[in-house]
């Protein structure tokens, strides 16, 4: 069972229990909002959450951000959650309701897969059903994927990250939700995909737009 503590003062609470999540949410979270940074392996997710994170610090927005492959990172998966969707999920909301409860209402949170439908209720559920929700699809032609999974060095797992990240580019070119909002990344300098990306969000305001 996680416990989060400091909602009230020496209180604890229950992450798990739903009536007092609920009430949580409807007190505290009534206008978060979530940018969610989805692509195949190698496109430079982290990358470009980290430098939309620096964009947003230089305009003074207020924001965390959450690599959404930590919050399920366990080995075995947990028992009767094989996928580690349940622990991804309760791992989520009580970070962020450690953030909200310090008056955080923005979150950047990057995930392969993050920008599929199927997603969307783990968010609802975390940060409250009226959350915001962004999604951007960062991508890369086969050739850049590899290119940069190969620079990574990431070990043993290499070729199977390399056949992976083909079948997921196309899973989410299919899937991704007709409001998603669609960035090459191929040949582009990180600041420049960044600022696309804080654009989208129009979390940095008009003049941000404009000037992108």
């Amino acid at each position: 069972m996680i416990l989060w503590a400091g909602l009230r003062a020496g209180g604890r609470i229950d992450i798990g229990s739903r009536e007092v999540v609920a009430r949580w949410h409807a007190a505290s979270m009534d206008h978060a909002e979530v940018l969610l940074i989805g692509g195949r392996a190698g496109v430079g997710k982290t990358t470009v959450g980290w430098e939309v994170s620096a964009l947003l610090r230089s305009e003074a927005v207020a924001h965390a951000i959450i690599d959404g492959d930590f919050m399920g990172q366990v080995h075995p998966a947990p028992e009767g959650d094989p996928h580690r969707a349940e622990i991804t999920e309760r791992n989520l909301t009580a970070v962020w309701a450690n953030f909200a409860q310090r008056g955080y209402r923005r979150l950047i949170y990057t995930n392969t897969m993050s920008v599929l439908p199927e997603a969307t209720g783990m968010f609802e559920r975390a940060m409250g059903a009226g959350a915001g929700i962004v999604r951007v699809l960062l991508t890369a032609s086969d050739a850049t994927a590899r290119e940069r999974l190969v620079g990574r060095e990431i070990g043993s797992e290499l070729e199977k990250e390399l056949e992976g990240s083909v079948g997921k580019a196309r899973l989410l070119d299919q899937r991704a939700p007709a409001e998603t909002v669609r960035v090459a990344t191929d040949g582009r300098l990180v600041v420049d995909i960044a600022r696309e990306v804080v654009a989208a969000t129009g979390w940095a305001g008009p003049h941000f737009a404009r000037r992108s």
